[in-house]
């Protein structure tokens, strides 16, 4: 029976076969193939070619390292991620500025102020060592393609916010939230600019896109009542803070205060 079966499929292909090929032998054209002609195309050598490219890139290969290069301000301190249990230096600083930067943009927008600025520790990527600091900084202490972006949370939000942090023991960057913790690292107080957070209050946060969907397990975005695009990436947040600064300047508030 399979063998039956396997020979009815060979009939039906050739079937198939010789309908198709008696079409395209029954049409008739106005056309005949007279003559076939070649022609031989001189190629130049691989090396050639190869030189030529190299020369033509290594043109922008030299001018995109100049520009990564070029020094834009000078970092008094080094900045380090790894140093710190519930913040660091490095993550202090890329709160601060990009609150500076979110709250410039929602305020030329809604006419609204920004209320904090969070962002995730695992997104710092590089140190910024004490020295000059150029583009290349940058890129390696933030490589990603994440834009700044803003959202609406209402005040019941932001406690849950708080208390990932908490819960998470990872000191992702804050600015403009201060939470104040017992011996026992539970939460006493949460602060939004200095005022003791209203659970029926609506909020303007700062964070990343990457964030704002959710990323790191922060589903409390997903909870955003508005959200307000900023086209602005971080990494561009940071390179254009280097070349208003001549000096990178520090603020050494605390975001996590231990009772």
């Amino acid at each position: 029976m399979v063998k039956l079966k396997k020979k009815l499929h060979q009939i039906k292909h050739f079937v198939l076969f010789i309908t198709v090929f008696g079409f395209f032998i029954g049409c008739s054209s106005p056309y005949s193939v007279q003559r076939i002609e070649g022609k031989q195309l001189e190629v130049q050598q691989e090396k050639n070619i190869s030189q030529e490219l190299e020369d033509y890139i290594s043109y922008y290969r030299k001018a995109l390292t100049k520009e990564m290069d070029s020094v834009l301000a000078f970092n008094p301190i080094s900045l380090d991620k790894s140093k710190g249990q519930w913040q660091t230096n490095i993550g202090d600083f890329l709160a601060d500025i990009s609150f500076e930067a979110g709250a410039k943009i929602l305020k030329d927008k809604t006419g609204k102020n920004l209320s904090f600025c969070i962002l995730n520790h695992g997104g710092i990527r590089s140190v910024i060592a004490k020295g000059n600091v150029t583009t290349r900084n940058a890129f390696e202490v933030m490589p990603f393609e994440n834009n700044l972006i803003i959202v609406e949370l209402k005040g019941e939000d932001v406690a849950e916010l708080a208390s990932y942090f908490v819960t998470e023991k990872k000191p992702h960057p804050l600015s403009g939230l201060t939470l104040v913790l017992n011996s026992d690292t539970k939460i006493e107080k949460i602060l939004v600019q200095g005022n003791e957070l209203e659970w029926d209050q609506k909020y303007y946060v700062a964070t990343s896109d990457y964030l704002s969907n959710g990323g790191d397990n922060m589903l409390f975005f997903k909870k955003a009542t508005q959200t307000i695009e900023t086209d602005y990436k971080i990494r561009n947040i940071i390179i254009d803070y280097f070349k208003k600064n001549d000096t990178l300047q520090f603020s050494n508030a605390l975001r996590v205060i231990l009772k």
